[in-house]
């Protein structure tokens, strides 16, 4: 049996972690390994406990979650972080996603849906939504990495179009016959000669300059 998913709570509101790690903990293959209140404490916490995922509220005391996000990414910290906001406040999600984040969900997802983004994010995917997808392009500056894609290797190409339709790199392997280990080597010379930091910002280029379908 594959190993449970270690997730993390961070929210500033005691009443809703409690209803999320009573949800999750009857789920087979994840586990809530630590809670936190606030963005600084979820920091230390994602440090000593080292989870897969982070559930990481946007708006909090002491320090909210797009600055926690920064943190842990200046950290090296490997947890994908999964933001939690709600439809009114869509707008704290671009900065959050610039920030780190893998992808977002709303306050009133519905409890399936929430441990199926859970799953997909720990997989490796980015849960990008429309509409949100074109906030980020709008704010974009529209030479960022202009010309830096005749840098990729036609292989290269392929992939960052495979990541730009949000497969995780076991899919993209199996899409490509190739494996797991050459498909991680290709995403992290993409995101080199493109200058960019994550998937995300890599799926976004690639949306930019028509590589996806």
């Amino acid at each position: 049996m594959a190993e449970a998913i270690k997730v993390l709570l961070v929210d500033d509101h005691q009443v809703v972690r409690r209803g999320l790690r009573t949800f999750l903990e009857v789920q087979d293959d994840i586990e809530v390994v630590g809670e936190a209140a606030d963005g600084a404490e979820g920091v230390l916490r994602a440090e000593e406990l080292k989870p897969d995922v982070v559930l990481m509220d946007v708006k909090m005391p002491v320090m909210d979650g797009v600055e926690a996000l920064r943190r842990l990414r200046e950290l090296g910290n490997a947890a994908r972080v999964l933001v939690v906001t709600s439809f009114t406040e869509q707008r704290t999600v671009v900065p959050a996603l610039r920030a780190g984040a893998a992808g977002y969900v709303y306050k009133d997802v519905d409890p399936e849906a929430l441990a199926g983004a859970i799953r997909s994010v720990h997989a490796g995917h980015v849960l990008l939504q429309p509409e949100v997808a074109c906030a980020l392009l709008s704010q974009e500056d529209a030479n960022s990495g202009q010309g830096r894609g005749g840098s990729l290797t036609e292989r290269e190409r392929e992939v960052l179009g495979q990541i730009a339709e949000g497969r995780s790199n076991r899919e993209i392997a199996r899409a490509l016959v190739l494996s797991e280990k050459t498909v991680k080597t290709h995403v992290s010379n993409i995101l080199m000669k493109l200058d960019l930091s994550d998937r995300t910002q890599a799926a976004l280029w690639a949306v930019r300059h028509g590589m996806t379908e």
